[in-house]
């Protein structure tokens, strides 16, 4: 029985483990040098990330409030990847912090959280999951603490993120009303299309959408990405969206089922108005975070394209392009991080001639933002290919023929960047810059994540047989 205990809840109680050793370091009367700290806590979530993938035992714990299957686990391994690139790519940054612990001990507190809400059966279960990978991140978001733009982020991440909860947490409240029940799997036959139903349903899927960024509940999002640090916005924009997409996900495919008929309408137009105004507030944007910023609000616009398959399809399609997302979106990071922790420059505009004195970084970027685009070979366009081919199950082809338009336009933005890179003049263009060893790995793994998984077939394949719908 304990063998079980430990074994489902494997991937909670390694991050438990890491966030206790990070304390027993911080309590210690020994003081360690940043660097020594970043590479022990690098080889720790290293050693997490490769745990993550042997004994794994699906199952349920707490009378079904808490799920673990081949599926989840799988969805846990890509936070776990995520969150290790993301350390990489920090070092620069952490290096020359006097709160290092500090930052790793709230962020795995975030993914702690996460893995709740991933595993949640529960309504309760998955509140509490929302609300520990929401609060410590509004923290993180002021870790620049001498920046009045961090604290500005800080702010309005706190106070969207209180609202949004506050809508989620009413909707809730009136699901057990209704249904008498908090489990998924009671509530899905007990929703039957009534009007209290639907209103619950819009009340969460608020809530939802001010996590995810989806229009018009995206108001939050370039401004706390702009001010926060770079790494925490690169976690912003991948681990924690990923998370709230999976759980999404589960929702959407099991509790609200039978409201299938009411929900294609409302994420068709929340998709439509999520592309459109992403890219073009993109286009508009001078500051690289921002711009990123928006860009991720379009990818959103497509991910929910993808779910409105309602199948097996669709359910592969999201957690294979949120893999690719990982690599693309955490290289374009990785460049501007290291860039922004060494010479403070985050504007398009600083990047011109970036490719004379910075060729390798530079390529890495371009990499990176043809795969957001979605510019074949890269595994960006297999991605995107597959949620609109899940889209397309329901025959809406005004929906794919609209996203497939805002393809087109995402690729002037994208462009614009790389053109600023590879062609445009600069009389003093950012000095070389030396790559330090962990960013450079960070960079080396997700390059060659963008290159092969588009043609690693087998990488689909094996999402589509854990996916059980």
């Amino acid at each position: 029985m304990l063998n079980e205990y430990l074994q489902v809840l494997k991937s909670e109680w390694l991050i438990i483990a890491i966030i206790f050793i990070l304390l027993f370091i911080k309590v210690g009367s020994k003081e360690w040098k940043n660097e020594t700290l970043l590479y022990t806590i690098n080889v720790l979530l290293l050693v997490n990330l490769i745990a993550g993938f042997f004994n794994n035992l699906p199952g349920s714990l707490f009378n079904g409030m808490f799920l673990s299957n081949d599926l989840i686990f799988l969805q846990k391994n890509i936070l776990n990847l995520g969150m290790y690139l993301v350390s990489l790519i920090a070092y620069p940054w952490l290096k020359e912090h006097k709160h290092l612990l500090e930052f790793y001990i709230l962020i795995l507190s975030t993914l702690l959280g996460m893995f709740f809400m991933i595993s949640s059966g529960n309504l309760l279960i998955f509140y509490l999951g929302l609300e520990l990978s929401t609060i410590p991140l509004a923290a993180l978001a002021n870790f620049d603490l001498e920046k009045r733009k961090s604290s500005e982020a800080a702010f309005k991440m706190i106070i969207s993120s209180a609202f949004s909860s506050a809508l989620m947490l009413f909707g809730i409240s009136l699901l057990y009303g209704v249904t008498g029940t908090l489990f998924f799997s009671e509530i899905a036959p007990l929703i039957h299309g009534g009007p209290m139903e639907i209103f619950v349903f819009i009340l969460i899927l608020g809530g939802f959408s001010f996590k995810m960024s989806v229009v018009p509940f995206h108001l939050w999002t370039a401004d706390v990405y702009e001010g926060a640090p770079v790494a925490v916005t690169a976690y912003l924009s991948v681990i924690s969206k990923s998370a709230i997409l999976f759980v999404f996900m589960t929702v959407m495919f099991t509790v609200f089922r039978n409201l299938e008929p009411q929900w294609y309408f409302m994420i068709f137009i929340l998709s439509v108005l999520t592309i459109l105004i992403g890219n073009l507030f993109a286009i508009r944007q001078n500051n690289m975070k921002r711009f990123l910023a928006f860009s991720s609000i379009a990818q959103v616009g497509f991910v929910l394209l993808g779910l409105s398959g309602v199948s097996k399809m669709g359910m592969t399609s999201v957690v294979y392009f949120l893999l690719i997302y990982l690599f693309s979106n955490l290289a374009a990071f990785g460049v501007v991080a290291l860039v922004s922790a060494t010479t403070g420059k985050e504007n398009i505009d600083d990047f011109k001639g970036f490719y004379k004195t910075n060729p390798f970084l530079s390529w890495v970027l371009a990499i990176a933002l043809f795969s957001l685009a979605g510019v074949p070979p890269t595994a960006g366009f297999f991605g995107k290919f597959f949620l609109i081919m899940s889209g397309a199950e329901r025959g809406n082809y005004v929906w794919i023929i609209f996203a497939a338009l805002n393809m087109t336009i995402s690729f002037y933005y994208y462009l614009r960047v790389v053109k600023a890179i590879f062609m445009d003049q600069n009389e003093n263009p950012i000095q070389k810059i030396i790559v330090p060893a962990l960013p450079r790995l960070a960079m080396v793994i997700c390059l060659i994540g963008i290159i092969s998984t588009g043609f690693l077939s087998w990488i689909y394949d094996a999402i589509y047989n854990l996916c059980n719908f």
